[in-house]
């Protein structure tokens, strides 16, 4: 064997890319295979490409449409938006009933015949049903059937019509928020009666206002008399606290809806001879005023 060809064995044999493992890079890449595929491909998709450009814009137009909807339904709704963000004036609104709450619960220190102020509990009940419809209603239909004045006939019409306008429109409010009280009590016969089931507004604190402002305009009384009158309708707002059947806040807004009411029954104030007429209407007599 020459010498020359035991050398080159040599050297193949410590090259190191001569090892099996290596033996892949002294392969060359089949260039022109994949080329032509590669460019066989291209051609292909210039080809479709030109063919179907109607079709290509429809794709993009799918896959745009797609992308839209699936932004949609990952968005929250707005009400659970509203629910894990709310607004400062909800914030402070609910801040606000919760306090009402609060303060209204240890104000009723007469809800029960055990509570604090048990043993005044009928004198504050007592008070309250001053306020009542009822007896209010009652008098005023009995002070009318005794009158013989026709301006005394006048004024008690229209206390009448105000009686019934402040009973129809707390009871309404009332079914509307169907707020209950700060002790949930169940009510009485006489609430019942007179339609005053909820909290919101204080049906006894509307009517007293009411009426007191009704008297003190309409009635001369002596400023002892004035005086007392304005303390007996706070009272009766403030009883229904006591007694654990109204917020603070029914009380208050029922305080509003009496100068409302009153303000009403003025602007619709009814003459004497509308007066005389329902009086007519009501006693089935028309033959004295034909």
């Amino acid at each position: 064997m020459p010498a020359h060809q035991s050398r080159s064995k040599t050297r193949d044999r410590n090259n190191v890319l001569n090892r099996p493992e290596f033996m892949s890079l002294n392969h060359p890449l089949r260039n022109s295979s994949s080329g032509e595929v590669r460019g066989s491909a291209r051609r292909g998709g210039q080809t479709k490409h030109q063919q179907c450009p109607h079709q290509q814009t429809d794709h993009a137009q799918e896959s745009v449409e797609h992308n839209k909807d699936r932004r949609e339904s990952v968005k929250l709704p707005e009400e659970d938006c509203m629910q894990l963000n709310p607004s400062f004036k909800g914030i402070a609104f609910n801040s606000l009933l919760a306090i009402d709450l609060c303060m209204s619960k240890r104000l009723g220190v007469c809800a029960y015949s055990y509570s604090s102020w048990g043993s005044i509990r009928s004198i504050v009940g007592l008070l309250a049903l001053t306020g009542h419809f009822i007896p209010w209603i009652c008098g005023t239909i009995l002070c009318l059937s005794r009158s013989n004045t026709l301006a005394g006939q006048e004024v008690l019409v229209n206390l009448l019509l105000a009686l019934i306008l402040d009973v129809m429109t707390v009871a309404g409010v009332q079914k509307l928020v169907k707020r209950k009280g700060p002790l949930e009590l169940s009510p009485s016969f006489l609430d019942y009666v007179a339609m005053d089931v909820y909290s919101f507004p204080a049906a006894h604190a509307s009517r007293a206002v009411m009426v007191a402002k009704f008297l003190l305009s309409h009635l001369v009384l002596a400023v002892p008399l004035r005086i007392l009158l304005v303390l007996w309708a706070f009272l009766v707002g403030v009883s229904r606290i006591l007694l654990g059947r109204h917020h603070l806040t029914d009380v208050g807004c029922g305080f509003a809806l009496g100068f409302l009411h009153y303000s009403l029954v003025e602007m619709v104030w009814l003459p004497s001879s509308t007066c005389q007429t329902l009086i007519s209407i009501g006693t089935l007599s028309w033959s004295p005023f034909i």
